[in-house]
């Protein structure tokens, strides 16, 4: 007898979107009520002429990723609303990004790897088995969002840069262009922030199956304004940990200190585990605002995904108890 387990995470399947709805990106965007989302955000949507990868997306829906329990939050939302301080530290940043060149767009591979290259990303892309995957994001201001992603998991990355035994940790880096983003030209007053925006996780969080290159959401590729043309997804972590529009990726053998860990190292930690009993100096974590509705949900431990990472963990009770974020 084939027995089902039911993760704390999802919904009955009376209440997903059907299979066949989803995988149309037509009847997908109508349902969601989407129609007409360039008219009202005042951002063109992406056509095919633009980008060589559109054919790409949206990947084959992963069935083990097709539901997250929650419903997903509409397109229109999404690239309204978004923390990407490049731009600014308003999260209507969406018109400013458009900006962002993304072609031609090179990814560096550096540091403990068997020879450091350069590739294009449209190059790269092609190389990796494109999928997409519903994943909640929770936010450590305590909101929360669901998207339908498209790209492929880290761990291909991790084995195309092909890592020596030196590497313990993946860096992250995002374009440093004060020409094109107004946040990241020197401050009036003399300040500036630690350009370019740095995200780091260990090889053993990097090789987790839930860990994501994103290239598209909501069924072609990703917005500008979400990090194009490729970011980084954990769900299991709060989403300061999710470096967009990346163009470095450096293999280390000491654990780098990430953009907010050096701006603000009482208040956002390495590690970033989703974990609503710790509050943030100054807000609780306890619960969460959904992007949509408003609605105050109870934040779940890791965001609902421990069954599949809190193993990375064991063993590191005294290190995580005594860092802001588990």
């Amino acid at each position: 007898m084939l027995i089902k387990t039911i993760h704390n995470w999802q919904i009955p399947e009376s209440s997903a979107t059907s299979e066949h709805v989803f995988l149309n990106r037509r009847k997908f965007v109508a349902a969601a009520g989407f129609a007409g989302i360039g008219l009202v955000s005042g951002i063109r949507p992406v056509l095919a002429s633009d980008d060589p990868t559109a054919h790409l997306y949206p990947g084959k829906l992963n069935p083990a990723y097709a539901d997250a329990g929650r419903k997903i939050t509409p397109e229109a939302l999404n690239i309204t609303y978004n923390n990407f301080y490049e731009f600014g530290t308003s999260k209507r940043i969406s018109k400013a990004a458009e900006a962002l060149v993304i072609r031609p767009w090179e990814i560096a591979f550096e540091g403990e790897i068997e020879t450091p290259f350069k590739m294009q990303f449209d190059d790269l892309v092609k190389k990796m088995q494109i999928e997409q995957r519903v994943y909640r994001h929770r936010c450590v201001e305590a909101w929360s969002m669901t998207v339908p992603w498209s790209g492929f998991t880290l761990k291909q990355l991790v084995a195309l840069a092909k890592p020596n035994g030196n590497a313990k940790y993946v860096k992250f880096e995002t374009f440093n262009d004060p020409e094109i983003a107004p946040g990241q030209k020197p401050s009036l007053f003399g300040g500036s922030y630690p350009w370019p925006y740095s995200e780091s996780v260990t090889m053993e969080e990097a090789n987790n199956d839930l860990a994501f290159m994103v290239t598209g959401a909501y069924g072609k590729p990703v917005a500008k304004s979400m990090g194009a043309p490729m970011r980084m997804h954990l769900p299991w972590k709060y989403g300061f940990k999710s470096a967009k529009s990346i163009n470095k990726i450096t293999f280390t053998s000491e654990r780098p200190k990430s953009f907010w860990e050096v701006l603000g190292p009482s208040e956002y930690g390495f590690w970033a585990n989703v974990n609503p009993e710790v509050s943030h100096p100054r807000w609780s974590q306890a619960s969460e605002r959904d992007l949509e509705t408003g609605e105050k949900i109870p934040t779940i431990i890791y965001n609902g995904y421990a069954e599949q990472v809190a193993s990375l963990y064991d063993g590191m009770k005294d290190e995580l108890g005594t860092a802001l974020f588990r």
